[in-house]
């Protein structure tokens, strides 16, 4: 059996090591999972070193004994509490509900702690192993089954709200636990508690923590994105727009020369930063060009800015302006025969900063409210869009969520006057000089 444990503890230590070297934005869910990893190794070094132990009862000391058997079932206590609170945040993530069983959680484990130091050990010796008996042993069984009880009710009553990636990563993991906690209970010598928690850490870790499949994500971003930008910046485009406006201007058409140099501005910007992430300068400019050419076009819409001069140099991603702009034509301002006004400003909120894209427009029905209130709640269960009205929408919140984190992202609110604002919640980084 110590072998098994030795073998569990270097596989684990290597997903560990992958996990740690692998690039990936700071975030809550990468927080715990971090912890969980760490306390996972430190249990299965206490379970090997009680393995030891308790077979060599006459050569280690009985302080020293229960010593470790008290730190290997408290380890597993904090180690099954980790995994509900990883579940408890992906959830949350999925569905936007508030997490209300943490407290009940945390007093559980504070319980569990307490009497786990307080309850009384014995030792069993049996032909087929030793094994720790007595009070103390209840609480791994009662930590494991309360907090195992936690994830399947948060499972059960989001499963529709949950995608099926993450559904059956927690339902496999929780079925295995099950299993062998049901396996140890029945057969005490077999000391394989061990098992069931490396199993659920690597089920979590291959499907829902894989560094390559977060960059297969990453990728599908970043083709998206230069699909989308295709469609509009080719080199040829540009090139042949300039020669027809310095012809223009030969001719003495100053004003279509004007917008000929505007469009030949906003495609030569378009396609001058391929970068992911670009200062907000640069955003700004690549939307003037844009929303001059569609003043010119709409002469009842008035454009404004209103932007922090401190935040010229904040890194964004690129190309989010241009398609919330665009949408508050669409949804917005189309219906209201393109009259109205356009706001677009910056600010800092809370170390963060914020982009909004106010429009006065009539603003969306209620089913299209609908729609993209779901749309930007379930992001990662949407296929990505490669045309229709919303799709700079979707393409916008997955590549902020994916590029700055998952505390990041795009919503709307309504306008009292009429309209609607898109937000856009970003990071506060400047580019480094």
């Amino acid at each position: 059996m110590l072998r098994m444990e030795i073998a569990l503890f270097v596989v684990l230590a290597f997903v560990a090591y992958m996990y740690f070297s692998a690039e990936r934005k700071e975030s809550e869910l990468h927080k715990v999972f971090s912890l969980l990893l760490i306390v996972v190794l430190v249990h299965l070094l206490l379970d090997g070193a009680t393995l030891y132990t308790v077979n060599h009862l006459q050569e280690v000391p009985r302080l020293v004994n229960d010593l470790l058997h008290r730190l290997f079932v408290g380890s597993m206590a904090v180690v099954v509490f980790l995994f509900y609170q990883y579940i408890a945040i992906l959830v949350q993530e999925e569905t936007g509900k508030e997490r209300k069983l943490d407290v009940v959680a945390k007093v559980f484990l504070v319980g569990a702690l307490t009497a786990n130091c307080i309850l009384p050990i014995t030792y069993e010796i049996t032909p087929m192993g030793n094994y720790s008996a007595g009070g103390y042993e209840m609480v791994s069984y009662v930590s494991v089954a309360f907090y195992l009880f936690l994830c399947v009710c948060l499972l059960s009553v989001n499963w529709r709200q949950i995608h099926r990636k993450k559904r059956f990563a927690i339902a496999t993991a929780l079925l295995v636990e099950v299993t062998i906690c049901t396996l140890q209970g029945l057969h005490h010598t077999w000391l394989i508690s061990g098992m069931g928690i490396s199993l659920m850490t690597l089920s979590f870790y291959l499907i829902l923590e894989n560094p390559d499949a977060l960059k297969a994500e990453l990728t599908e971003q970043k083709m998206s994105m230069l699909y989308l930008k295709s469609q509009v910046n080719p080199h040829f485009l540009y090139n042949t727009l300039d020669t027809i406006r310095i012809q223009a201007q030969l001719d003495g058409d100053k004003k279509v020369a004007d917008l000929l140099m505007r469009l030949v501005d906003f495609f030569r910007l378009s396609v001058k930063y391929e970068q992911s992430m670009v200062t907000l300068d640069d955003e700004i400019q690549l939307l003037e060009a844009y929303m001059d050419l569609m003043c010119y076009r709409y002469p009842g819409i008035v454009c404004q800015y209103d932007l922090d001069p401190d935040l010229g140099g904040a890194l964004v991603p690129n190309f989010i302006l241009q398609p919330m702009v665009e949408n508050a034509f669409i949804h917005g301002l189309k219906n209201k025969g393109y009259q109205g006004e356009i706001l677009i400003s910056a600010s800092k909120v809370e170390g963060a900063m914020e982009i909004c894209v106010k429009d006065n427009g009539s603003g969306f029905t209620t089913e299209k409210w609908e729609e993209i209130q779901q749309m930007i709640l379930h992001y990662r269960k949407q296929q990505q869009k490669l045309e229709g009205n919303s799709i700079g929408i979707l393409n916008v919140q997955k590549r902020i969520k994916l590029l700055c984190g998952k505390e990041y992202g795009l919503y709307y609110t309504e306008n009292p006057e009429g309209g609607v604002t898109a937000h856009m919640k970003l990071p506060w980084k400047e580019e480094a000089q």
